[in-house]
Order: structure tokens, then sequence, then C-alpha cells
């Protein structure tokens, strides 16, 4: 009787694996085997003298914007903007957007540009906390995850919606199991109000950084480990190709300090179980089905590259610690100060980069 009742349970539980209603549609692709950590990518204790700031003040800064007065603005995951000083203290409440702000950077006007997952691409007013939509969709498909943003010089928006098919109550989880190519790089025209569609079928498009002469706009695919490069002017304005493919970690946000670094955050090192079932449709559909403390899990574990114009590796920050700033989610750079966002914190870091450190093989 108990083998009858195991055999029955066994039964139902493949079942359960195999034939249970998802909302994915799992694509099959071949993620290239990661880079290892060693090399340029050496595993370092650098990142350990990272500073957190704005403790207990909310949860999930995504990304951190300074003004041209050194004060820091963060978005928490309950909708509310927040000013701080220069040194992440005096916290002051700008407003709430109402959604779940995401990438922040200020226009040419001193307003500040929020990608926000639920509302679209918005305008607030710092010092009145006026919120305004700019946009919510484009050609025709409505917004579902709008992610990061940079503004050009001339007050062009550029942006990302991470995903049309799933929006951010879903942790990006869905949108990279799946592999669908749901994510869009745009562009926002403030002058015309007009959106365009610079790319899409990208794999959650998230971080987005212009370039110092603005020749070009990055995107980072976090469902690929890419970075891709979309040229606006010159001769190959209009096309795209890889600026580095293949990287250590799982990209997240992206930002240029204005002259010749690009910060790329990696939200963890690579995930071997989640690469080894890429070209496995059917296995990706089944592990979605567990309950998610049983699916493949990012480690703990800090994790910055500096890449210059050219895409080679100009920095390596790391901290694999149970006490690390983790997962690292944006980067920005002002003097020699990286303001670090992460998604799931409860507060921001931040690291002086002529800071001393030690090296670690553990």
């Amino acid at each position: 009787m108990k083998k009858i009742i195991a055999l029955i349970v066994l039964v139902i539980l493949a079942g359960y694996l195999l034939f249970w209603p998802v909302p994915i549609n799992a694509v099959a692709w071949k993620a290239p085997a990661a880079p290892a950590l060693d090399g340029p990518f050496q595993v370092n204790d650098k990142l350990a003298a990272a500073r957190k700031l704005g403790i207990g003040q909310g949860h999930g800064p995504e990304d951190v914007a300074i003004d041209d007065n050194g004060q820091l603005y963060v978005g928490y995951e309950d909708g509310s903007l927040v000013r701080f000083d220069g040194n992440g203290e005096h916290p002051d409440l700008i407003t709430n957007t109402g959604g779940r702000p995401f990438g922040l950077d200020f226009a040419p006007d001193g307003t500040l540009v929020v990608a926000d997952g639920y509302r679209g691409l918005l305008r607030v007013n710092t010092q009145s906390g006026a919120v305004t939509l700019l946009s919510d969709g484009a050609d025709g498909v409505p917004f579902r995850f709008t992610d990061d943003v940079d503004v050009a010089r001339d007050g062009t928006v550029y942006f990302s919606d991470a995903s049309s098919k799933f929006g951010p109550a879903n942790k990006a989880r869905d949108d990279i199991i799946e592999h669908g190519g749901h994510g869009r790089l745009l562009k926002y025209d403030p002058a015309t109000g007009t959106t365009t569609v610079l790319l899409k079928g990208l794999q959650f498009a998230n971080g987005v950084a212009l370039a110092a002469d603005e020749s070009f706009v990055l995107v980072t695919e976090t469902g690929s480990y890419d970075v891709v490069r979309y040229w606006l002017t010159g001769d190959k304005a209009g096309s795209h190709d890889l600026f580095y493919e293949n990287l250590p970690g799982i990209p997240d946000g992206i930002s240029s300090n204005g002259a010749d670094t690009f910060w790329v955050a990696l939200f963890a090192p690579r995930n071997r179980a989640l690469d080894t079932m890429s070209d496995k449709p059917l296995l990706r559909e089944m592990v979605f089905r567990l309950p998610e403390f049983m699916q493949p899990q990012p480690a703990h574990h800090a994790f910055v590259l500096g890449l210059d114009e050219r895409g080679k590796v100009t920095h390596n920050l790391q901290y694999r610690d149970s006490n690390a700033f983790s997962p690292i989610t944006s980067v920005e750079q002002r003097g020699n100060r990286l303001y670090l966002g992460s998604l799931t914190a409860n507060g921001f870091a931040v690291y002086a980069l002529d800071q001393p450190h030690t090296e670690s093989t553990q």
C-alpha cells in the first residue's frame, strides 16, 4: 500500500513538473562558457571598503543620481523618491511616483528623468515634486518594465524597456528564464514628444549609457551576458554591434563617467546551473515550477567592472562575503567616488576609487 501511495505521489509530482501551466514559453539557446574569475576578473576584496549609506530609509534603491550640488537621489520599491546630502544623510522625500522608480538621470533643465518600471518614462520636478508622464509605450506596444535611462546633452532621453511581456512583479526572473527577446532600447525626443524604438528583440534590456562624445549608446542584455552598442553618429549610425560579449557576471546597470570609463554593475557572477539549462527549455520550465527557493540563486558577491570605450577591462572591483554590499545594480561616478545602488538592499553605498585594498583568492 505504501508503495502504491508513493507511486501516486511521484506520478502527481511528475505531472505537475511537466504540465502545470506557467507564464513562460522557454526558448532554447546556448550560453557561452563563463569566463573564469581569474586574470582580469580575479576575485579580490576591493569592495570591502564600500561604505553603506541611507540604511533603513527604504528598500531597493536601484539607482543613484547626483545633481550639480552633489546631492544624492534614489528611488525605492514603494515608489518614493528621496534626496540625501552628499554624505548620504538628511533624507528628504521629494515625491512618490505611484510605481517603481528604477533608472534615474538629470536632464539639462535640472528635472529628474525616471524610468519607472510600472508607469513608464517620467519627469520629476525635484523642487515641487510634480510628476509628468513622458511616454508609456512605443509602436503600439506598452512598456511593461521601463528600466534605465541616460539623458544626452541636448535633452534626448535614451532608455530601456526590459521586457514587453513581464513586469517588475516578476523580478526579471520570468523574462530571463524564458529568453524570449522581449527587451527594447528606445529614444524619447522632448522637442516632439515622440518615442522611437532603436533596438528590439533584446534579452532583458537593462542598463543604458551614452559614450562621452555621444557617438553611441550602450545597453546591457542581462539575459545573454552582453553589452550591445547602438551607433548614433558617423558612418555606422543606425547600426549596432557587440561592445562586450560574454561577461563573467550577470550585467545590470551601466554608466559612463563622462570621460573614458563605463562602469558595469554585475548582479552576481554567472550561475553554472542556469547556463547549463540554457539549451534545455523543457527543463527550464520544470525548474520554473519549483518553489523559488529551489531555483538557481545568485551568489552574494559584489562585482563591478570598468571598461574603456574600446571595451577593454580597466577596473575589477569585487567582494565575496556575507557582509558585502550586494547585489550591485548600478554604479555612478562623481569625482573619485562610485555610488552603488541595489535592487534588494536597504541602503546604497559609496566607494572611493583610491581606497587601499587587499587581494583575495578565496
